[in-house]
């Protein structure tokens, strides 16, 4: 019996010293498992956290930003690169419609008119005669912007080692994209496309070149040959003959039947596309005109310093004022005819 006794102290004795150390070493253990914990939050959240951009972008500030619209820049990049050549240059896309909205980019070929109905026509689903979007990319074609959010967005430009010398003209198309609800895979899309804004590029492959344009002519807007008042809108035609586009500049010169002159106009640069015909319209803002007008036009062809000139004259005749004019004058003559010979009656039967 005592030595059962013993066994078990004796057995209590060790056991409760390394219950001890035992304790104390799980108490790491424990500790490492709260850091694996920690880490593997860091990975979740890292994981929530947005991919690095690969656009940079700025948060515009001042005055109402949601407006309901999105705002695409330039307008027009004009570029010059050897065969064989990489460029890389940017367009701004500024969300103004709501946050985290979804946008789309794509390239479309770009054309002049024939007959000057146009600046320009996009050439979609088919190739345009000076063809540009094979050589354009992007990193994405879709992003996402927050209300009031710029994105500077990278475009680069490849061209071919054996393309022949000219122009070659395409857009950048920004749209919004459908986003449809998550509750169902039969879900109504909620924000539809709104609108398509572009963004041209004209590109020039340095070479020889075959450069042609004039002025054809100038006319009024209607095309007639008297006007009760103004303001005078002008279309000036110029005609790209040429391989390149063209931007010409100039003057316009407005004189009365006099030959003074009333009015100028100065016509900064405007673009005409290869093998088209672009009507620029100028407007003369002057609102109280009489008389006999001959605009005289002034251009810059754009290469060379090779000037145009260009005419055409019209009437502006305010033929109501001038109605009522005649009117009041014919009934001033009357009644003063009137008068005198009421006058002169009285004066004869006077006794």
């Amino acid at each position: 019996m005592t030595t059962y006794v013993q066994a078990f102290l004796l057995a209590i004795f060790l056991v409760v010293p390394f219950g001890g150390i035992a304790a104390q070493e799980s108490s790491p253990a424990f500790e490492a498992s709260n850091s694996t914990s920690t880490l593997s939050g860091s990975n979740t959240a890292n994981q929530d956290t947005p991919a690095q951009k690969w656009y940079r972008s700025e948060q515009i500030s001042g005055g109402t930003i949601q407006v309901g619209d999105f705002v695409v820049g330039p307008g027009r990049t004009e570029l010059s690169v050897a065969p064989g050549e990489t460029v890389v240059t940017e367009i701004s896309v500024t969300n103004r419609i709501s946050d985290n909205r979804e946008f789309r980019l794509e390239i479309e070929d770009i054309t002049g008119s024939p007959d000057g109905s146009s600046p320009l026509i996009i050439v979609e689903d088919a190739e345009g005669p000076y063809s540009l979007r094979d050589y354009v990319s992007f990193p994405s074609d879709t992003f996402t912007l927050g209300l009031g959010e710029r994105a500077w967005i990278p475009v680069q430009i490849t061209i071919p080692p054996n393309i022949d010398p000219g122009g070659l003209y395409g857009t950048i198309l920004v749209s919004t994209v459908q986003m449809s609800d998550q509750s169902g895979t039969d879900a109504v899309p909620r924000n539809p496309i709104i609108a398509r804004v572009g963004s041209h590029i004209f590109l020039n492959i340095k070479g020889e070149t075959d450069i042609s344009g004039q002025t054809i002519g100038i006319q009024t807007l209607p095309t007639q040959l008297w006007f009760e008042s103004g303001p005078i809108t002008f279309g000036l035609s110029y005609e790209n003959n040429g391989s390149v586009h063209l931007n010409p500049y100039g003057e316009i010169s407005i004189r009365n039947m006099f030959g003074q002159e009333v009015g100028y106009i100065e016509i900064e640069p405007w673009f005409v596309l290869p093998q088209s015909l672009r009507t620029r319209e100028i407007t003369w803002p002057k609102e109280v005109l009489f008389g006999r007008y001959t605009a005289v036009a002034t251009v810059n062809r754009g290469y060379d310093d090779v000037l145009d000139e260009v005419r055409v004259s019209f009437w502006v005749l305010p033929w109501k004022q001038v109605s009522l004019l005649f009117v009041g004058l014919f009934i001033v003559v009357f009644l003063t005819r009137l008068f005198f010979r009421t006058f002169e009656f009285k004066k004869k039967n006077s006794p």
